[in-house]
């Protein structure tokens, strides 16, 4: 009888060992999912943020501007559940990497956002009047494609942790890296006839489109990271 009870208790104890290990897995998996979504939100508030700056359209402005604490407090909960597996479950390895990845991940996506709300306050701080003038007006929206195109690769590697797919979301970045130089080159051409204030907004709207592109890429070598171990510089 005794023997059965002993083995018994470690039966039972390897049943829960086991069940914390499921739920273990299920949060990991939850935060995930969590990211991506956060991700494709961030891509509808971007796109909404440069709406409002090439359509003059000051009730969307206000609209991505209200939308920053929501979307803040979700990457908060995000960060949270992170933390919370961190210093209850001790976990190693693979596990730890994609916890710190996702907690990374977390303040790539907060800058990201607020580079988004930066964009609709332009937008609306020269209402009525438009922020960038019509034969600017093709190279930002380049930029905002180029911007919604990196988003939306990096919510499906962050899904699918596809590391060849990572890698390859650089040579994007470097479509807008050109852009953002020639978007300079056209603010500093002798001939240019800018305004200060609309010089300097025009510097500011390509600086923002350009880190949303750094953060995609961070993201992406954080998967990288994540799947592999290897550390990437970032930028």
């Amino acid at each position: 009888m005794l023997r059965l009870l002993k083995v018994s208790g470690r039966s039972i104890r390897s049943l829960n060992v086991q069940n914390m290990r499921d739920q273990f897995y299920e949060q990991l998996d939850l935060i995930r999912s969590q990211l991506v979504e956060v991700t494709q939100d961030l891509r509808s508030i971007v796109a909404d943020a440069t709406e409002a700056l090439l359509g003059i359209d000051q009730a969307k402005a206000e609209d991505v501007i209200a939308r920053e604490s929501v979307y803040a407090d979700r990457l908060e909960d995000i960060e949270d559940r992170a933390l919370v597996l961190l210093a209850t479950q001790q976990p190693v390895a693979s596990d730890l990497r994609q916890l710190m990845a996702s907690i990374r991940i977390v303040a790539d996506l907060q800058r990201m956002g607020h580079h988004a709300v930066h964009i609709a306050k332009v937008a609306r701080r020269r209402m009525p009047i438009a922020a960038v003038p019509e034969s600017v007006v093709p190279m930002i929206r380049q930029m905002s494609e180029i911007a919604d195109d990196m988003i939306k690769h990096t919510a499906r590697l962050v899904a699918k942790q596809d590391v060849v797919a990572a890698a390859e979301l650089e040579k994007i970045d470097d479509d807008m890296d050109a852009l953002h130089k020639s978007l300079f080159r056209v603010l500093l051409a002798p001939d240019a006839n800018f305004e200060i204030e609309e010089a300097i907004d025009l510097a500011l709207l390509g600086r923002y489109y350009e880190r949303v592109a750094d953060h995609s890429v961070n993201m992406a070598r954080r998967v990288i990271y994540q799947v592999t171990g290897e550390k990437i510089a970032l930028s």
